[in-house]
C-alpha cells in the first residue's frame, strides 16, 4: 500500500534553506505536478482510516485544499478552508500559525458550535498549526472526529499526542541533504 506515494518521497527534490532540509513534492508543494493516481491513493487511504462520522472537512490552506477537495468528492461532505487572510466575516476566529519555517496567522470562518470535523493537512513538523488550530475549535464548541496528515516530519506529532491531541499519518519521512527516508509509513 501507498507505493505511489513512498515513490514519490524518495525522488523528491531537496532544497537547503539555512540548516532546514527542505523536500519538494505534489503533497506539500504542488510541485513537481499532483497527479491523479497519487491523490487517489493518499485518499482512500484517508478513508479507510477515519470515522465516517463527520459533517464537514477543515482544510488547512494551501495543499489541505486539493486533499479535502478529493474526500469531500468521495463522500459527498463539504469542506471549510483555513484560511491565510481575513475576510472579517461574522464568526471568524485569528490564530497564530507557526511551523518548522514561517509564522503566520490563520482565520476560521463557517465552523459552528457542535460541527463535527474531520482535519486534514499535508505535512506535520513542529505540530505549531495543529495546536493553534485544535484550542480555536475547542473555543468554538467544535467536534473534531478526526485529524489527518499525510506527511509526518519532526517531533511535532509527539508534542501534539503529550497535549492529548490524537493526529493520524500516513508515512514519517527524515529529509537530509541525501533526499529523503521513509522512517514508517501507515499500512
Amino acid at each position: 500500500m501507498l507505493k505511489i506515494l513512498r515513490e514519490s518521497l524518495l525522488n523528491a527534490p531537496i532544497v537547503q534553506r539555512g540548516e532546514y532540509y527542505y523536500f519538494i513534492h505534489p503533497i506539500s508543494d504542488g510541485v513537481p505536478q499532483l497527479k491523479p493516481e497519487l491523490l487517489e491513493e493518499i485518499t482512500e487511504h484517508i478513508l479507510g482510516m477515519v470515522s465516517k462520522d463527520f459533517d464537514k472537512i477543515l482544510a488547512i490552506e494551501a495543499m489541505g485544499i486539493p486533499l479535502a477537495t478529493a474526500i469531500s468528492m468521495k463522500t459527498g461532505i463539504p469542506f471549510t478552508i483555513i484560511r491565510k487572510r481575513p475576510y472579517e466575516l461574522e464568526g471568524e476566529i485569528k490564530l497564530s500559525q507557526e511551523t518548522g519555517y514561517s509564522k503566520g496567522e490563520l482565520y476560521v470562518n463557517d465552523v459552528k458550535k457542535g460541527d463535527k470535523v474531520l482535519i486534514v493537512d499535508d505535512v506535520i513538523s513542529t505540530g505549531g498549526t495543529l495546536e493553534s488550530l485544535m484550542k480555536a475549535l475547542e473555543g468554538i464548541g467544535a467536534v473534531v472526529t478526526d485529524t489527518i496528515v499525510i506527511i509526518e516530519r519532526g517531533d511535532g506529532l509527539s508534542r501534539l499526542k503529550n497535549m492529548g491531541i490524537n493526529v493520524k499519518t500516513l508515512v514519517r519521512i527524515d529529509v537530509t541533504e541525501k533526499g529523503v527516508s521513509i522512517e514508517d509509513a501507515h499500512e
